[in-house]
């Protein structure tokens, strides 16, 4: 009986810390062996000349998740995993969204009964908290923790999502006690609120002014806020989705000053601006490119870099959270029409991620390979609880396995991608480097753009605690 069941031979490994030459033995869809030589498996797959790396980990997804009366998100869990298989990733990490007036834990067994039996990969959900009673606090919340959902996101802004400052406070208070990590959207809810009200009165409703309507000044004033709330209470979070200087200085500042504070960042912040939210004519195709917060500008493209150069980001997430276009439930709602307040806010990503960080990135000398899988896979796992499990190469490690070829050139186009929302906002883009083969598991789930997994075959993965979570002695 053959040793292992699948060889990966030929191939450069590349880890967070190391690139080396060498064969790596799967058996029971974990990694078992990582040598010069492997040999006695039931299957090789030839990986000369390609990079095999971690499979990629998007901490920062949107799937199936509630966005209004009038809206319907575009990817369920099926498409959604499929689309991120498709784009080297190996496990994903959507969000369970209490919808006001719900409990906590209603909330994540109905996000639960909607990934069941629908996933390519594997899922870990984080929850959002919009309500948090002292049923919540005091009850819920800890005992989801315990059961290993242990990470929660709050946000700054959005009507039905805002807390306020107490609020923050009392989340921020039971996370340092459970030792989970809190992700926080910093955009001030009040200070949008004014201007989107002064842009409407003078006639602004196109979507471009939704960028005009949260400058980045709204975003440092939260990022600060946050901070400080976080200082208050002694605790860790991770600045989500970070756009521009502004808002990465204050979280330079306060790193320097010895707080924990983590940070993310995305493709939209090194690829689009706001320019590309104006429209051509009346078809409001600046509605494509809607998302909180919105893309800057060149200069916000080169501090983004100095961050992910310098260390200030631990993560490059995709924040997928995709609408049709062309649908009346879609990017194209009717109330979008009268105003941008009214556009669906996010757009599609989790499956050009890699290959935009990549280019971006690696293939233009920005960021070694090594920072690219710390960026992409390793840094995700550690943070969010599922290192040693997930996001390197080594003996016992699930076998997430991304192979990738780093000369390859390719164009993103819609017609080549799996996701649900009808357009790419990185229509036209060309990259360097396409993952060739995804491994999850052991198991290949997309091959060469195409999907050649099983549907539910995705575990729903309960989550340790992370000891970047934990607050200081």
């Amino acid at each position: 009986m053959p040793e292992f069941d699948v060889a990966i031979r030929g191939g450069t490994v590349v880890t967070a810390s190391d690139t080396f030459r060498a064969d790596v033995g799967i058996r029971d869809g974990r990694i078992a062996a990582v040598a010069e030589t492997v040999e006695g498996a039931a299957r090789e797959i030839d990986a000369s000349g390609l990079l095999v790396m971690p499979g990629g980990i998007d901490s920062h997804v949107h799937f199936a998740q509630h966005a209004g009366p009038d809206i319907t998100p575009a990817d369920d869990f099926a498409s959604g995993t499929a689309a991120a298989a498709a784009g080297g990733n190996t496990c994903v990490l959507p969000f369970a969204l209490q919808v006001k007036g719900t409990s906590l834990r209603e909330s994540v067994e109905e996000y639960r009964r909607k990934a069941d039996g629908e996933c390519y990969i594997d899922v870990g959900f984080h929850l959002i908290i919009t309500q948090p009673t002292p049923e919540v606090l005091g009850q819920e919340l800890p005992a989801l923790v315990k059961a290993g959902h242990t990470s929660f996101k709050v946000f700054m802004t959005y009507d039905e999502l805002v807390l306020n400052d107490r609020e923050l406070l009392e989340v921020f208070e039971v996370a340092r006690r459970e030792r989970a990590l809190v992700m926080v959207h910093a955009e001030g809810y009040d200070a949008i609120r004014f201007m989107t009200e002064r842009l409407e009165r003078a006639g602004h409703t196109e979507p471009y002014y939704h960028a005009a309507s949260r400058p980045e000044a709204v975003e440092r004033e939260a990022t600060h806020r946050a901070i400080s709330h976080a200082e208050l209470v002694d605790v860790p979070i991770m600045i989500v989705h970070v756009s521009g200087r502004e808002a990465m200085e204050q979280i330079r500042w306060a790193r320097q000053r010895g707080l924990k504070i983590y940070a993310e960042t995305c493709p939209q912040y090194i690829t689009l601006t706001a320019e590309d939210l104006r429209d051509a004519g009346v078809e409001m195709s600046g509605a494509k490119y809607v998302c909180s917060p919105p893309p800057r500008d060149r200069e916000s493209h080169r501090a983004i870099w100095e961050g992910l150069e310098q260390g200030v980001f631990q993560t490059f997430s995709s924040d997928h959270s995709p609408f049709r276009y062309d649908d009346p439930r879609g990017k194209l709602t009717p109330k979008g029409r009268t105003s941008f307040r009214w556009v669906p806010n996010g757009i599609p990503g989790v499956e050009t991620r890699l290959p935009i960080l990549f280019s971006e990135g690696v293939a233009k000398g920005r960021i070694s390979l090594n920072r690219f899988v710390e960026l992409a896979a390793t840094n995700h796992a550690k943070l969010y609880g599922l290192y040693p499990r997930k996001g390197s190469i080594a003996v016992g490690f699930d076998a997430d396995i991304v192979l990738w070829d780093p000369n390859r050139k390719e164009t993103i186009r819609q017609e080549i991608l799996h996701h649900g929302s009808d357009y790419t906002p990185w229509e036209g883009f060309a990259v360097t480097g396409w993952p060739v083969v995804t491994m999850a598991r052991g198991e290949i789930v997309a091959e060469h753009g195409k999907l050649v997994g099983r549907k539910g075959r995705g575990e729903i993965l309960e989550r340790e605690i992370s000891p970047y979570a934990a607050a200081p002695a």
